[in-house]
């Protein structure tokens, strides 16, 4: 059988039937309308097995630790499978907190943090005894330390530094202002400690200079933080890494070891090595079952979903597949647009398709399992059914007629 989208997980054979996992998705077509979305739970034990297994191999089964990235894919389904297999958490917020600590994320493997930290998630993170809280602005200490004091309770605290990235805002720019006022600080907060440091450079990392330059500045501030007597335990590089399929095991083994190789070099002395992936967990373990519901003469090709549900701004690696004519080239170039009326909606230009195209043809759209739901703007349009396959068996886990919505409020 055939791999699609380089997918071992998704197959075609010579009669073109297709395979997710074990189950067929003719079955899946003869039972419910489209648009359908599908997770591969056996795709993403491969994933964070996989990953895990190489930056242990490379810094240490002791060295490094690994924090899934919430946001990418929130569903409590999904967060499941991964807090099962000993991943950590990385969030943002309250209701994400309360979701990790439902679904089987210990408290001492949750880190959270962001711009905005309101006293509710500080207390609510603090109570909890929450690994560390990241700090985008160094006036929430005195909020953190006061609520650490009441609690009578030391905070651990990483710091998030700005990655330098052409017009970020985001994290902390340790120049000799923010260093003496962190000074200061420090010397008054008795009930914070200073563990790690943060950097998250960019999404989509398919290049290894990006990595290297994250570890460059975070080196740059330890060395300045070190200056003013802050001595740095530990070191979390964020996450950035594409879907699996796009970064395969090998390119993900070079990575590792250039970076260890950089960090080596550099001097820079940790406990352990922190990293959050998100899309390399869950990206290409979620797929959609679509189809056209119109043709232009002009080679454009109208799907029925679109930005509601697979938003560009996910920035997914998306794959476009005709699997009414699987067997058949994809060599003709065909643009697709989604159904919300504006002429934002378009999901490719130019994308290599089948020759002949027909409405009521069925598209396989395949790398969505990271951020489209966290970025869908679900207007206004009702989501789709969604199901978690695993071997031969099937679930649904989604029913927009039952939920009605998948906030995590």
């Amino acid at each position: 059988m055939k791999k699609i989208a380089g997918n071992p997980l998704i197959k075609t054979d010579s009669k073109g039937r297709i395979f997710v996992d074990l189950v067929s998705l003719e079955d899946f077509l003869k039972n419910f309308d489209t648009p359908i979305m599908i997770f591969l739970e056996n795709r993403i034990i491969i994933n964070v097995n996989t990953f895990q297994n190489v930056f242990k191999s490379v810094f240490g089964e002791n060295k490094f630790f690994c924090f899934y990235s919430m946001k990418a894919n929130f569903l409590p389904e999904i967060c499941q499978i991964i807090s099962s297999l000993g991943i950590g958490s990385e969030i943002v917020g309250l209701p994400e907190l309360k979701l990790a600590l439902k679904n089987g994320f210990p408290p001492e493997k949750i880190i959270i943090g962001g711009p905005y930290l309101p006293k509710n998630v500080i207390f609510e993170s603090v109570k909890n005894n929450i690994k560390e809280i990241i700090v985008y602005n160094l006036n929430i200490l005195k909020s953190i330390d006061l609520i650490a004091q009441k609690s009578g309770k030391v905070q651990n605290i990483c710091l998030r530094v700005n990655s330098g990235k052409f017009d970020s805002r985001l994290g902390l720019n340790l120049n000799e202002k923010n260093l003496e006022k962190l000074k200061n600080l420090i010397k008054e907060c008795k009930n914070i400690k200073i563990t790690t440091i943060l950097s998250h450079y960019t999404t989509q990392m398919n290049n290894l200079e990006k990595f290297l330059k994250n570890i460059e500045l975070i080196s740059e501030n330890i060395k300045k933080l070190r200056k003013i007597g802050i001595n740095i335990e530990n070191i979390n590089l964020g996450g950035g890494f594409p879907e699996a399929t796009i970064m395969k095991e090998k390119q993900l083994i070079e990575i590792a070891r250039s970076m260890k190789k950089t960090i080596e070099s550099s001097n820079v002395e940790y406990n352990q090595i922190f990293f959050e992936p998100g899309r390399y967990f869950v990206g290409d373990a979620g797929l959609f079952l679509t189809e056209i519901i119109s043709v232009n003469e002009d080679r454009w090709i109208f799907l029925n979903i679109g930005n509601n549900i697979c938003p560009k701004f996910a920035k997914c690696s998306l794959r476009f597949y005709n699997i009414s004519q699987i067997n058949k080239p994809h060599k003709y170039k065909t643009s697709i647009a989604g159904i919300v009326p504006t002429d934002q909606d378009v999901l490719a230009k130019d994308y290599f398709f089948t020759e002949e195209i027909n409405e009521n043809d069925k598209i396989l759209i395949t790398n969505v399992g990271a951020y489209s739901l966290t970025f869908s703007n679900r207007f206004p349009y009702a989501l789709p059914k969604m199901f978690l396959v695993k071997d031969k068996n099937y679930k649904l886990i989604f029913d927009p007629n039952i939920n009605h919505d998948i906030s995590i409020f």
